[in-house]
C-alpha cells in the first residue's frame, strides 16, 4: 500500500497543476484558448497526461469550477476572527467581499460565465454551484456585519453590497481600477454603516 503512496502523491500534484493552470489560462487568455493542449503544456504536462484526469475540457473546467467555487467560498469565510470591532468593521467586511471578486479566479469564472450563456449543457452544470457560493457569500456577509438578522432590508443591503463586489470585480478585468475602487468601497461602507445603525 506504501508503494502507491508516491504515485498518488504524484497524481494529486498533476491534478493540482492542470486546475490551477486552467485558472490561470482562463484568466489571462480566456475560454477560447483553454483548450486541454494548452492547459497541460501551461501546466508542464503532456496532453495524455492531462486526459487520463481530465479526459475532457469540459471534465476539467468542472473539476476547476467545483475547485474554485470552494476555494472562494473558504476566502468569503477566512479572517472572519481578525474582522476589527467598532467603526471600522463594516469597511473591512466590504474590502473582503471586493477582493473575492477581484481575484484571478473569479477572472476565470467570468471566461466561464460567458460561455455558458450560449451553452445550455454548461450553464446547467455551473448554476448550481455559483447559487451555492452566493448563498454562502450572502450567509457570511450577514453574519459578519449584523449576525443572524432575519430584517429584509438588511438581508437587501447585503445583497447589495454583494453586487457591487461583483461589479467592481467585472470592471476589474479590463483595467486596474483600485484607485477609483477604494473610493467606492469606502463611500459603500458609509452608507451601509449608516443604514445598519
Amino acid at each position: 500500500m506504501n508503494s502507491r503512496l508516491p504515485q498518488q502523491d504524484r497524481s494529486r500534484a498533476t491534478r493540482e497543476r492542470l486546475i490551477a493552470s486552467t485558472i490561470d489560462v482562463l484568466a489571462s487568455d480566456g475560454w477560447a484558448a483553454a483548450t486541454v493542449s494548452v492547459i497541460a503544456e501551461r501546466a508542464g504536462v503532456s496532453r495524455g497526461a492531462a486526459q487520463h484526469h481530465f479526459p475532457t475540457r469540459e471534465s476539467l473546467v468542472i473539476a476547476t469550477l467545483e475547485q474554485t467555487f470552494d476555494e472562494l467560498t473558504t476566502r468569503a469565510a477566512d479572517g472572519e476572527e481578525t474582522l476589527p470591532e467598532g467603526p471600522g468593521r463594516v469597511e473591512a467586511v466590504v474590502t473582503r467581499a471586493v477582493e473575492v471578486y477581484t481575484g484571478t479566479q473569479f477572472k476565470a469564472l467570468l471566461q466561464v460565465w460567458s460561455a455558458a450563456a450560449s451553452d445550455p449543457a454548461l450553464r446547467e452544470t455551473i448554476l448550481p454551484m455559483e447559487r451555492r457560493f452566493a448563498r454562502a457569500a450572502h450567509r457570511l456577509t450577514m453574519q459578519s456585519l449584523v449576525g443572524g438578522s432575519a430584517d429584509p432590508a438588511v438581508h437587501r443591503l447585503v445583497q447589495a453590497t454583494l453586487d457591487m463586489a461583483r461589479g467592481l470585480g467585472l470592471a476589474d478585468t479590463l483595467s486596474d481600477d483600485s484607485a477609483r475602487r477604494k473610493q467606492v468601497i469606502a463611500t459603500w461602507s458609509e452608507v451601509l454603516a449608516a443604514a445598519l445603525n
